[in-house]
């Protein structure tokens, strides 16, 4: 963008808030700029602005004014519709869009009194005007089952149902695999090999086995040959970087590739043959890695198992250990083997949170039943630790072999945010290691170990977290600073992440020798536009199930109106206290709802005290709440203290 510091303007994304303001980042500033609602001058969420910076000597923030609109990201929008005497408006469900759109009566598309819709906007408004638009299509109305999440899918404008032409040819695509497509390929079907997923897991893109013979571990990862069946270019292969990754939200999933593909032959069923990459380790007796071989391959699973029958096995559950004797030695050998690997991954500095997950169950009608928190148990930690052993390995052949490949790179924290954590570690009583403003992921494992179980643990992990910058895909390779990985892409999930299937190509063309200049050039030429196309779809992926999942967890906590629940404190701002209820719900109370005194936020100790009385709330600190108000349209849940 261009901006011209000298007569202090700049051109930026402008962000609004539900408030009234917004900010502008501005690409090479490493402060955004605030924009009071007087200065807006008719900017609209994510459009792109001209400004021009002025100084508020009362505030200690970057203040701008807006002097142009350039361009509009923004075209569409989802939200309610609510008649009136003219045709009537539409509020979106994006809080950030402050302004209702007006629909006249010619363009509301017969839509009714509290219905969903998405809106298409004519025009942006002004200074005295609303914006207005016209009504694309009717999602429902607003209490019908699985309205909500549609919603949620069609604000982001994510693709759901496949193009006629895409589901022709993935229905053209073999229902079995033929012996004469093993040509040339390894073949491992003699080999005892198993998926080990989750119980509703219906597509298996990565299978494992592991032999031992006294000297060094034999490891196979055994990944889906997705490659195999979408060619580049193809209908099908253009629709899933379209995509980018498969979406997982509570009531459906949004699939990367057609069930013909994901449930049908690329999926490592039970028992049926499948074409496969194989990413075959050998390691020594303390999980060290002392060789690779990529190869094409054909399997056969013995065993579709899951991570709660492979942990009570573990933990020695005779019955299962029984139904399962012929696999029990082969898990015995892989949880020994993942212990060795996560050893080593500690030993190298490696930062590990743990952080649960959050299982969101449904009821047929997509309403909400119940949450739970998931934690990883014995046999997901194996996997993950496979996993992640294949990832490197892979990464770090290709690399070495100055291939163009796809990474998945996460740099290092800012010098900013580390000084800011480091602080508030040194006024908790606890130091982090670094030089010259920067850190090791050893050293930030340390500060995590050394506050671990005291009350300062929540906090300093919270920060350190937020701390953390985003990983990403990249066509170059400048590792993983959170797993302290030189080396790190993303090779097991090609079924469900376009980024696999991509490399996934460029390893067979590496295999069958077509590696010459013309390929590299290329790939060279392709891989940067991949690389950002995935990395854009996975935040839009992750924005989505973000979304989706805080809407379900408005609805449940509807029925839990003035009931009490324990929780801890998970964040501290300006305007109020989030809390987080040991089922992962989390709810906010407001200052305006701590009535026992005014109450200020401390930024420098990330805490709140009040003026009058001194009490002071931490993050970490146990906390007693009671539910005030719960309300799916903004995905909100307000406590208050008990």
């Amino acid at each position: 963008m261009n901006n011209n510091s000298e007569d202090h303007i700049f051109e930026g994304v402008f962000t609004a808030n539900p408030k009234g303001f917004g900010f502008v980042t501005v690409e090479g500033q490493e402060n955004d700029f605030f924009v009071p609602e007087k200065e807006k001058n008719g900017a609209f969420h994510m459009d792109t602005v001209r400004i021009k910076v002025m100084q508020d000597p009362r505030s200690t923030r970057t203040m701008a004014t807006v002097l142009k609109t350039l361009s509009h990201e923004i075209t569409q929008l989802v939200g309610t519709f609510r008649k009136n005497s003219e045709g009537g408006y539409v509020t979106a469900d994006n809080r950030k869009i402050v302004d209702d759109i007006f629909i006249s009566r010619a363009l509301s598309h017969g839509a009714r009194e509290n219905d969903k819709v998405v809106v298409q906007i004519t025009s942006y408004g002004g200074r005295g005007m609303k914006p207005a638009g016209r009504v694309l299509r009717i999602l429902g109305n607003s209490s019908e089952p699985g309205v909500d999440i549609l919603s949620v899918i069609c604000s982001e404008d994510l693709p759901v149902e496949f193009p006629e032409d895409v589901r022709k040819e993935a229905c053209s695509l073999p229902k079995t695999v033929s012996r004469s497509s093993w040509k040339g390929r390894m073949d491992l079907r003699d080999l005892q090999t198993v998926t080990v997923d989750g119980e509703d897991t219906k597509d298996f893109d990565d299978a494992v086995s592991l032999t031992f013979d006294g000297k060094n571990y034999h490891l196979g990862v055994h990944i889906a040959d997705v490659a195999e069946y979408v060619k580049e270019g193809s209908l099908l292969d253009q629709e899933a970087l379209k995509r980018g990754t498969s979406v997982y939200l509570p009531d459906r999933v949004i699939p990367m590739l057609p069930l013909e593909l994901s449930n049908g032959i690329c999926s490592l069923n039970e028992g049926q043959d499948r074409l496969t990459l194989s990413c075959l380790m050998t390691m020594g007796p303390r999980g060290k890695l002392k060789d690779v071989q990529i190869s094409e391959s054909v399997i056969r699973v013995n065993r579709r198992m899951t991570y709660k029958d492979v942990a009570r096995i573990l933990s020695g559950d005779a019955g299962l250990r029984e139904e399962y004797a012929d696999l029990v030695p082969m898990f015995e050998l892989m949880s020994k083997l993942s212990r060795y690997l996560r050893a080593r991954r500690t030993k190298r500095g490696a930062v590990d949170f743990d952080f649960p997950e959050t299982k969101i169950l449904v009821d047929e009608n997509g309403k909400t039943l119940r949450i739970e928190k998931e934690e990883r148990n014995t046999a997901s930690l194996i996997i993950e630790d496979f996993m992640l052993a294949a990832n490197e390995a892979v990464a770090e052949y290709f690399c070495k072999r100055k291939i163009p490949f796809l990474y998945r790179d996460h740099a290092a924290p800012s010098e900013e945010s580390i000084k800011s954590l480091k602080e508030f570690a040194g006024a908790m009583g606890f130091s982090l290691n670094t030089e010259k403003g920067k850190v090791k992921p050893a050293d930030i494992q340390k500060l995590l170990n050394d506050c671990a179980g005291t009350v300062t643990e929540a906090p300093i992990h919270y920060l350190t977290l937020r701390s953390m910058q985003q990983a990403y895909y990249s066509s170059d390779c400048i590792g993983h600073f959170g797993l302290a990985a030189p080396y790190y892409c993303h090779f097991t999930s090609p079924i469900r992440r376009y980024p696999d299937t991509q490399i996934h190509r460029i390893i067979k063309d590496y295999l069958h020798g077509r590696t010459g200049k013309k390929v590299i050039a290329h790939y060279e030429k392709l891989l940067p536009g991949v690389a950002l196309s995935c990395s854009a779809h996975e935040r839009r992926a992750d924005e989505t199930e973000r979304m989706a999942d805080k809407l379900k967890e408005a609805e449940f906590m509807q029925d839990h109106i003035d009931e009490e629940f324990d929780g801890r404190i998970s964040g501290i701002t300006s305007w109020g206290i989030y809390v987080e209820l040991e089922n992962t719900v989390e709810g906010m109370i407001h200052v305006s709802n701590m009535f026992d005194d005014h109450y200020v936020y401390r930024e420098k100790t990330y805490d709140m005290i009040g003026e009058h009385r001194g009490r002071v709330y931490t993050l970490g600190q146990q906390v007693r709440i009671r539910v005030i108000d719960a309300d799916k349209e903004k995905r909100q849940i307000d406590f208050v203290f008990a």
